[in-house]
């Protein structure tokens, strides 16, 4: 079974139909291509699967179970995590607190134990070596006390990868990952996308304008045009589609 199926997903804005009965599937594992030219619809998707948007009409079903309405949090809490175009951080929060913020079951926070240390502390300790070992992973270990407004662009989107990744994560949708970063580390995002795939077995949905990298890791891509799905296939089938190549190259 698909760990992600979309059943005629829409979402109308007013007058606007944004996502216009899409119907996908992204299997357990994969890493799945969403691209299309500005304005398709790609972002929308994204954030109708992660609650953080109210669909129109359609289902979603994640893991086996319909998550159609449930609250952004609640999504979260089912395994779904979302990345966005420009990192979501709080920049006046150390680069170690940002990956922390994710954790779920946080002892600390029930009001019941936050009081009492010694009830959270322990927790708090393996939480924080966990996180260090993820920053590790991520090229950020050695800026674990810096605030997150002092990375660069390329640096913030790793560390959202990373804290995405203490989330404990069954899926991860990024939003144009590779965005206003420089091309040698763009590369090594999504080598680093494909790491988190074999290690921890966490399938992605990227949206991507940088074909030309993104077409070196996908297993997959669908192609979306004015709210609809144009095409499906490898990423061999899409960049010799002629109708995908009018679409978005203008061929």
């Amino acid at each position: 079974m698909p760990l992600l199926q979309l059943f005629n997903l829409r979402k109308d804005f007013g007058g606007l139909r944004a996502v216009d009965d899409v119907s996908l599937e992204v299997a357990t594992g994969a890493i799945v291509g969403l691209i299309g030219p500005n304005g398709s619809g790609k972002s929308t998707l994204l954030n109708l699967i992660a609650g953080s948007a109210e669909r129109t009409a359609g289902r979603i079903i994640f893991d086996g179970d319909e998550i159609s309405g449930l609250s952004a949090d609640q999504v979260f809490q089912r395994g779904i995590a979302r990345g966005y175009q420009d990192p979501s951080l709080y920049l006046k929060m150390t680069t170690l607190d940002n990956a922390l913020l994710p954790v779920k079951s946080q002892r600390g926070e029930h009001p019941w134990y936050a009081p009492w240390r010694r009830f959270w502390q322990k927790q708090e300790a393996e939480n924080a070596r966990a996180a260090a070992g993820v920053l590790e992973q991520v090229q950020l270990l050695g800026h674990y006390d810096s605030l997150a407004s002092d990375l660069s662009g390329g640096q913030m989107k790793l560390l959202e990868m990373g804290r995405s990744l203490m989330g404990s994560p069954k899926l991860l949708l990024l939003d144009e990952p590779t965005a206003g970063v420089a091309p040698n580390l763009a590369y090594e995002i999504f080598e680093e996308i494909s790491r988190l795939r074999q290690q921890h077995g966490i399938t992605f949905l990227i949206v991507e304008h940088r074909l030309e990298i993104l077409f070196d890791f996908v297993d997959s891509v669908y192609v979306m045009h004015l709210g609809n799905l144009l095409a499906h296939g490898s990423a061999d089938d899409i960049a010799s589609n002629e109708t995908v190549r009018e679409v978005y190259f203008g061929d």
